[in-house]
């Protein structure tokens, strides 16, 4: 099923006329009430009468997550205060947050992106969704939530947190959805099974997880501990929040860009070249709808391919691969580049370890090193608590050092730790923890 047949079937060409007509219009909006944007306009010697084709956006410059922080709060808005109706902004960790300012149409058409996901998922009118999204200044949970008030189904707000509560609505609220990031939604499987409860009899069908990224390995314990299909949905604060790109259900193979709102590009994050189809790089978007935030060429940081290959869901807009990791959660061992999903996916085939971990940097004296700290199953942890557990844990170790050596190509050291000993977090999951300038301090 499809929610908007008309927009999400488009013919390339129809698309593309569609999407160089809002361009050119954001790049008037954009030139005309935000300064930010005329003055690196005029830098470049451009205007927005030279935006004559979907090539030419090359020419416009690049946003980058600073440029929101150094016009906070309101320096980068297009619309009037009085026009705008919601106020959203990233956690602020590094910083001020960035903000990121809504008007009604900017509303109603972040619904209809995000009713369009809930269906590609495979939800529908009759569905109750549980949304354990964090609801207030973050993003994810008020999208998810103006989606499927758009879609006409039933949402029931939980936010995160309260995880005994949570389950207790599950059992007698009986929902089909269930939207969280997939870190929590293991953690509400955990604290069931703790209560002697079974994921799988729950009335669940299917989940839309986002907010981090996630491994096919991560999909197979999701699903499996469910016994649900699990999808995929992309988002980025500055953009719009959720629905920017989601999985359908049927194919669960790249994420569909919703197109006739985002213009999106990959390119080489080190030279800034764009980068062909099927190729990896850097997402760059730019919103072609936005009234309150138009953003031109947002460098989002996020490592990515794009294809334009035929989905048999029907949909025909570019399909954006699963995010491999963020540029800077990239962690260098010894000049090889790796990311912590790339070493969940090694982790996640180990059967004796929990789908927990965290990577910590460290500094011995002048080197960097790598400790990856993974949690031991409660069956693993009875076994190795016998006579030969020292053995056991020796073998696992040689194990997970083996697989992340052939897969990640890298060299690391491995920390076992017991079940339940890595911090749950009912928001996105803190997988790299930096602790290089801790020792430089002390």
């Amino acid at each position: 099923m499809i929610f908007n047949e008309k927009l999400e079937t488009l013919e390339r060409s129809q698309m593309e006329e569609l999407q160089l007509n809002e361009l050119q219009k954001t790049v008037e909006r954009a030139y005309n009430h935000v300064a930010f944007y005329k003055d690196k306009f005029d830098e470049l010697g451009i205007t927005p009468k030279d935006i004559q084709s979907l090539e030419d956006v090359r020419k416009l410059p690049f946003t980058i997550k600073k440029d929101l922080r150094a016009n906070y709060p309101y320096g980068l808005f297009a619309s009037p205060m009085e026009d705008i109706i919601r106020l959203h902004a990233s956690s602020g960790t590094s910083g001020k947050p960035t903000v990121v300012g809504y008007t009604r149409n900017d509303i109603d058409n972040w619904g209809e992106i995000v009713a369009r996901s809930i269906t590609a998922a495979g939800g529908g009118k009759g569905d109750i969704m549980h949304n354990a999204y964090g609801y207030g200044l973050f993003t994810g949970g008020l999208g998810l939530h103006t989606g499927g008030e758009k879609l006409g189904i039933a949402t029931v707000p939980v936010s995160g947190g309260n995880t005994h509560r949570q389950i207790m609505l599950i059992e007698d609220f009986q929902p089909r959805v269930i939207c969280s990031t997939p870190t929590y939604a293991l953690h509400i499987a955990e604290v069931m099974e703790e209560q002697g409860k079974d994921p799988r009899e729950t009335s669940l069908k299917y989940g839309i997880f986002g907010s981090e990224p996630w491994s096919e390995e991560m999909r197979k314990t999701l699903e499996d501990t469910f016994d649900i299909k699990a999808v995929d949905i992309y988002g980025i604060s500055e953009v719009v929040g959720p629905g920017v790109a989601i999985e359908c259900h049927e194919e669960q193979n790249g994420l569909h860009i919703q197109e006739d709102h985002f213009f999106v590009e990959v390119i080489d994050p080190d030279t800034l070249e764009p980068l062909p189809d099927g190729e990896e790089g850097e997402l760059v978007f730019t919103s072609l709808t936005k009234e309150a935030l138009p953003v031109i060429r947002y460098r989002t940081g996020d490592l990515a391919s794009i294809t334009r290959e035929k989905c048999k869901c029907g949909r025909t807009t570019v399909r954006m691969s699963r995010i491999k990791g963020r540029l800077d959660d990239m962690i260098i061992v010894r000049g090889v580049n790796v990311f912590p999903s790339e070493m969940e996916r090694s982790l996640l085939q180990v059967s004796d370890l929990a789908p927990h971990y965290q990577v910590y940097l460290k500094r011995n004296g002048t080197m960097d090193t790598v400790e990856l700290h993974v949690e031991l199953t409660e069956d693993c942890y009875l076994e190795c608590s016998q006579d030969l557990g020292h053995n056991n844990v020796d073998k696992l170790k040689k194990q997970i050092k083996t697989l992340i050596k052939e897969e990640c190509l890298v060299s690391i050291d491995v920390n076992i730790k017991a079940p339940k000993s890595i911090p749950r977090s009912e928001g996105k999951a803190v997988r790299v923890v930096d602790e290089r300038n801790k020792a430089v301090l002390s």
